[in-house]
């Protein structure tokens, strides 16, 4: 893979969570036979994430993605296409490197991230600050609101004038 590929990944992969689900809202119940009863997050590229199952359009690579016959538990193994790269063969099956989140509703243990080996993933998998998969670990009104590339630079600037006016200052002194 070339030098800044998962970027753009992890770009694409972004791009496609916030079509599926902008407000990080929606989730799917799921009732097992066991009354097991469990919410998923509605997450499309969470459980296909991993770079390795990743396409190219255009020389730029593409997170796969599910389609939301994935979070239909009742179909059948192999009885539709759960994702774009037909990868996935059942229903909330995950594939290697990636995740779902999952609230069981019976224990009320709150929002746990689900992995294919079935533990707890570790800090590597938290996510970036502000990107969706951090955000679905902390409640909404903890978010920090993101800010135009403009913005980010002007402040930027406006701090580096601010640290050489203070070493001026203790240079005069």
């Amino acid at each position: 893979m070339k030098a800044g590929t998962s970027w753009t990944v992890t770009a694409s992969h972004e791009l496609l969570e916030m079509l599926g689900d902008p407000n990080l809202n929606l989730t799917v119940f799921v009732q097992n036979a066991d009354t097991t009863r469990t919410l998923y997050a509605y997450e499309v590229c969470d459980a296909c994430e991993d770079d390795s199952f990743a396409y190219p359009i255009d020389n730029v690579l593409v997170s796969d993605f599910v389609y939301p016959a994935w979070f239909e538990n009742f179909r059948a193994q192999g009885s539709t296409q759960f994702d774009c790269m037909s990868q996935i063969e059942q229903p909330l099956e995950l594939l290697k490197g990636g995740y779902i989140g999952i609230f069981n509703v019976n224990d009320g243990s709150g929002l746990q991230q689900q992995t294919l080996e079935k533990h707890p993933l570790n800090l590597r998998h938290r996510g970036n600050v502000g990107t969706r998969r951090e955000r679905r670990s902390i409640p909404c009104q903890q978010w920090v609101t993101s800010l135009p590339h403009r913005k980010i630079v002007s402040n930027a600037q406006q701090y580096q004038q601010h640290l050489q006016a203070i070493q001026r200052r203790r240079d005069a002194a």
